[in-house]
């Protein structure tokens, strides 16, 4: 043993850039390099101080193991031969006491890198629900709102676990499986290459292994949205499924998604685990090689039994090391697809940025289209051309047309939630680009075209309007929008459960709750998408003539399907694919405008009109 010790220090360093340091550049160049610093950027988000303090626990674990088995040879050769028993006591309280190091950095590296994981995949969750609620409808549109909610849970949850297994064991295996050759080649140098001569082997294999799998992996989390996204449409959909008989059709297409995802999922699995038999193979031959040359040596006298015995334990140990190594590239590949997909989120350049400078000064109440165009991403024609009015303060613009003129789209423009292709929209005399987009947010109070109710109750979902709304000023809004008979008749008033996207209340009622939610906030301009789709004439009626007081300043938009609901506008709109077909009062334009007098006449008897 002395001898390989005075050898180590002149052979070993030779090694250190042979095979096994081969193996881990090659291991980071294709895991973390490929994909762009994915990982290295998630890995600047770990706590330092943590992170260091949790691999000196795990250096401490593996110290201590690599020099177990060195002791047990030292104990054999030294003492039981020579049958010094007061020394073999000596020895065995240190090897406990080394023992009890070992099981103490394990729990604590163990529990430090759990709670770093589990942090980081909490703070990543966050960042993306943050980054994704400053999306404009661009960026919702390019990415898919099935997409978004994979990538919150799913992705998040494989970087997480990656993160965890990554950083003990990207520690662990190669110090253990390192240090386990140093110690084997302190003990003999002839042993310890057989180990070397393995590792080329294992770095092959991986690296075949590895580039077959990480498409398939690429493919399983894109087939996971598609599931996603089919489930998420059979759900919200199912009274249509079930009115047109459809569910046969609809279970066939997930069915299809599904098993292409299993197809793909087993592909990937079986080549992975290919690994396995290959670090069985390398366990069993390198065990076999050492008790062929151990019993050589042994028979020759050049090695001792305790070296042979211990070389074999830092077999097992070099070859767990591998089996770690086996268990990082298993989840790597998913890892490193789902960093890059959570990363796509948080990197995504917004279509949509706060200016600069400082707000402009509002210079009255009213808002100004000025030749403006517009066309969804990746459209080929525009949604709309040529859009030119002004509106003031106290006015109310209807908007109508045909189903696909642009009409909801014509809106969306207004709180910018798209921006314009050509031309300009102006509120209270500014550009609306130049305005930062809390101020335009706030000088707009938006019911959009489907209602949107969150789970909670009454009065939660109507201060989403205004936060710091009385009762008093709740129940107002309530009856400007004739809600609150119904409200009144529920056991807890405001205090009533909304279930998840309002599914306990009727379209109607629903319409209502939206449109009290706009009347409760102050705002320059009210817009009204539709939104008296599902009420009766009647009801639709009193609310317009209820909130006037409400808007009686204000520049109020109403985009509707019936000529009822716009007659009475100030300036009426009309859109004809996108183009302004017409624009004035109802009287100027059912004789004025062909296109207007084509709705009129199919929905009211011409003597109405």
């Amino acid at each position: 043993m002395n001898q390989s010790t005075q050898s180590i220090g002149a052979a070993f360093p030779k090694q250190r850039n042979g095979s096994a340091f081969l193996f881990l550049r090659l291991f980071w160049r294709h895991t973390c390099r490929k994909k762009g610093y994915s990982m290295f950027k998630i890995i600047k988000r770990l706590p330092p101080a943590k992170t260091l303090l949790a691999v000196l626990f795990l250096l401490l674990q593996i110290s201590c193991s690599l020099y177990l088995p060195y002791l047990t040879a030292d104990i054999l050769n030294n003492c039981v031969v020579v049958g010094d028993t007061s020394r073999i006591w000596q020895k065995g309280g240190f090897m406990i006491a080394v023992s009890a190091a070992s099981l103490v950095g394990a729990a604590l590296n163990t529990l430090l890198f759990s709670r770093i994981s589990y942090k980081t995949g909490e703070e990543l969750r966050e960042d993306v629900y943050h980054t994704a609620l400053t999306f404009s409808k661009n960026e919702f549109d390019k990415f898919g709102v099935s997409s978004l909610i994979t990538r919150t849970t799913n992705d998040v949850t494989q970087v997480q676990n990656l993160i965890e297994m990554g950083l003990k064991f990207l520690i662990l295996a190669p110090v253990q499986l390192i240090g386990g050759i140093v110690m084997t080649w302190l003990l003999s140098p002839e042993l310890a290459l057989i180990f070397i001569g393995a590792i080329p082997f294992l770095a092959v294999s991986y690296l075949i292994i590895s580039c077959l799998a990480n498409p398939l992996y690429s493919r399983m989390q894109t087939l996971l949205d598609q599931l996603n996204l089919s489930f998420k449409e059979g759900l919200t959909g199912v009274k249509v499924i079930r009115a047109f008989c459809r569910e046969d059709a609809e279970f066939e297409k997930y069915h299809k998604i599904n098993g292409e995802y299993v197809k793909v999922s087993i592909a990937a699995g079986g080549i992975m685990s290919f690994f396995f038999p290959v670090i069985s193979l390398l366990l069993s031959l390198s065990t076999l090689l050492i008790l062929w040359a151990g019993g050589a040596g042994a028979e020759n006298g050049t090695l001792e039994v305790g070296s042979i015995i211990a070389a074999i334990s830092y077999g097992a140990q070099i070859l767990t090391g591998f089996a770690m190594l086996t268990q990082i590239i298993l989840a790597v590949p998913r890892g490193q697809t789902s960093a890059k997909r959570i990363h796509e989120v948080l990197e995504m350049p917004l279509s949509i940025q706060d200016p600069s400078g400082s707000a402009p000064q509002a210079c009255g109440k009213s808002l100004t289209f000025e030749n403006v165009d517009f066309r969804y991403f990746g459209g080929e024609k525009k949604t709309l051309s040529g859009i030119s009015l002004t509106v003031h303060g106290g006015q109310t613009l209807a908007v109508i047309g045909s189903t696909g003129d642009g009409k909801s789209s014509l809106v969306s423009l207004i709180a910018r939630l798209y921006d314009v292709e050509k031309g300009q929209i102006r509120l209270n005399g500014a550009d609306v680009r130049e305005l930062p987009q809390k101020v335009l947010h706030d000088r707009v109070s938006f019911v959009p075209q489907a209602s949107t109710l969150f789970f909670g109750t009454i009065r939660s979902n109507l201060l989403v309007g205004r936060p710091d709304a009385t009762d008093e000023e709740i129940w107002a809004a309530l009856d400007m929008a004739q809600a609150s008979d119904f409200i009144h008749s529920l056991d807890l008033g405001l205090d009533s459960i909304v279930e998840k996207a309002g599914g306990n209340f009727s379209g109607g009622q629903k319409q209502r709750l939206c449109i009290a939610r706009a009347l409760l906030k102050e705002a320059d301009v009210y817009v009204f998408d539709d939104s008296f789709s599902a009420l009766d004439f009647k009801t639709d009626a009193a609310i317009r003539s209820a909130m006037r007081g409400r808007v009686r300043d204000a520049v109020t938009v109403i985009v509707a399907q019936r000529v009822s609901t716009v007659m009475n506008a100030d300036l009426i709109a009309v859109l004809d694919n996108g183009m302004l077909a017409g624009l004035g009062t109802h009287e100027e334009l059912k004789d004025g405008c062909s296109v207007y007098r084509q709705i009129i006449e199919s929905q009211l008897y011409k003597e109405v009109a």
